[in-house]
């Protein structure tokens, strides 16, 4: 009986999980950028249904300053899912994990373009902050890769 119960919590647990990364995940990024493209693909191989889209820099420009995305903050794509922003090279499993938790917050960020983050696999990997933005403009540190 109790690995019975296990059993089950172990399961719903891997669909709670299985659950947040059904959701779609809306990229917009600049069509001659390939490490965008590569953290598109990067989600995807997570399990996230991405749909990104080409805009113009002066687009991304106001897209950033309309989701709160301040020059601390910036990268090079800006998604959206379940109602947070996400900027920049987040690894997918703290997008997961943002998803689940559900915390107070504008969403995550990695700023700048850090060698070794998802997309920007290449040459000696440096380590970076994934950074929790809240709606006062602050951020405190979410995950360190």
């Amino acid at each position: 009986m109790k690995l019975r119960q296990t059993l089950f919590a172990t399961a719903i647990a891997c669909l709670a999980s299985t659950a947040a990364l059904a959701q779609t995940v809306s990229v917009f990024k600049d069509a001659g950028c390939g490490c965008c493209g590569a953290w598109v693909e990067h989600m995807r191989q997570n399990g996230f249904t991405v749909e990104a889209s080409n805009i113009s820099p002066e687009q991304m420009n106001a897209l950033k300053a309309k989701a709160g995305i301040t020059a601390a903050t910036a990268s090079c794509h800006t998604a959206f899912v379940e109602g947070y922003v996400i900027e920049g090279h987040v690894p997918a499993g703290d997008v997961a994990r943002l998803i689940e938790e559900k915390p107070e917050a504008v969403g995550l960020s990695v700023p700048g373009m850090p060698i070794g983050s998802p997309g920007m696999e290449f040459g000696t990997p440096e380590a970076y902050q994934v950074l929790l933005m809240d709606r006062s403009g602050t951020t405190t540190v979410f995950a360190e890769h």
